[in-house]
């Protein structure tokens, strides 16, 4: 294994166990506007994917892009999804949708 794949490998590792402790310190009340506002990271996300789209050209590189897209656009999705739901609660004097 190579110094800079092992240096990768740390940095991800740390990355989740940071993420993880820092979103379970996160109370119930704040966790749908957190995740209104992850909306933006995940729509650089997929600017990342669109450019590596551009420089791959391999197989694997293209099944790689192609699945980092899917979840990016799920979790851009996913959380409107959520924010609409939570906007809908604050409206007055119409009727929610359900």
């Amino acid at each position: 294994m190579s110094a800079l794949l092992m240096a990768d490998i740390t940095v991800f590792v740390l990355a989740v166990l940071v993420g993880f402790e820092v979103i379970s310190k996160v109370p119930a009340t704040l966790h749908t506007p957190l995740m209104s506002g992850a909306n933006a990271i995940h729509g650089i996300v997929i600017v990342g994917v669109m450019l590596l789209a551009a420089t791959t050209s391999s197989l694997a590189g293209y099944v790689v892009v192609f699945v980092a897209a899917a979840f990016a656009a799920m979790n851009v999705t996913g959380g409107y999804v959520v924010t609409d739901r939570m906007l809908t609660m604050f409206r007055t004097g119409r009727k929610a949708r359900s």
